[in-house]
């Protein structure tokens, strides 16, 4: 067996670091290790410096290179999943320019599912304030806009609500209503824009009415994770459960506990495409 075959098996057996601007991601880490049992993941969510759908491109940038650098040489991780819609809008070409011998994989609206759904579809896209602005949206957008009526909502407040563990209750509710009220009965689908708000599905769901679907890119994300790591030749081969640690740049029980609370009580009524 040469040397660069037991670099690569050692390497095969690091972790996946899996970022997020703060506790949203979790939604995506809870699909990876469905979709990827034998793997060991470690989350990191910035939570200290969110929301980030409301800064600069250079300020999420800066601090989204910054936290994935610490992933790669503090955790040795051998590929990266930005779970964080706003992050990977930002900052997604400049990672991979920077780490090309290793996957970097990020999460985008689930907006092909959705306009697929139903012929001639109405669909609201809920997403931060910059996945809004970013022109990488505004290209996904215009690719499907001849199939369907595509609705882009910014959503801002949302983030803090799921960050603070407020999933349900007047305060969401009352948030919400006054988001989705001139869309009520107008849509047939909702896509799920940023990560943190699968959390608020039910919510979301009670006010839109049980015949619109919801879509989010968990699933899709996860299943293009096991494909690059398959490509580079990454699976762990090893016949053990995997690990999952949840670390935060708020280094306090409340976020810790929130973070377990949300990684093991998600439910799954959307549709995660």
């Amino acid at each position: 067996m040469s040397t660069s075959e037991v670099v690569d098996m050692d390497k095969s057996q690091c972790p996946i670091g899996v970022f997020d601007s703060g506790v949203g991601g979790i939604s995506v880490l809870r699909e990876l290790v469905k979709v990827l049992p034998k793997e060991d993941f470690i989350y990191f969510g910035d939570s200290k410096n969110a929301p980030y759908g409301a800064k600069s491109l250079e300020e999420v940038q800066k601090l989204t290179v910054e936290n994935i650098d610490m992933l790669v040489e503090k955790e040795g991780v051998k590929a990266i999943v930005v779970a964080c819609n706003t992050a990977t809008s930002a900052a997604i070409t400049l990672l991979r320019e920077k780490y090309k011998n290793m996957p970097v994989i990020g999460i985008e609206p689930a907006l092909k599912p959705a306009v697929l759904s139903t012929q001639n579809a109405r669909v609201l896209v809920m997403a931060t304030p910059m996945t809004i602005q970013e022109e990488k949206f505004h290209q996904l957008m215009e690719h499907y806009k001849k199939q369907s009526t595509i609705y882009p909502l910014s959503c801002p407040g949302l983030p803090e609500l799921v960050e603070a563990g407020k999933l349900e209750g007047q305060e969401v509710q009352d948030t919400l209503k006054f988001l989705l009220e001139p869309y009520i009965g107008k849509i047939d689908a909702i896509v799920l824009g940023c990560t943190h708000y699968p959390f608020l599905k039910k919510e979301i769901s009670s006010l839109a009415g049980e015949q619109v679907k919801l879509f989010d890119g968990s699933y899709g994300t996860a299943k293009e994770v096991k494909r690059r790591l398959i490509e580079y030749k990454l699976i762990n081969a090893v016949q053990k459960q995997g690990y999952v640690s949840i670390q935060n740049s708020l280094e306090n029980d409340i976020v810790a506990k929130l973070g377990e609370t949300l990684f093991y009580q998600l439910d799954d009524k959307s549709k995660s495409m």
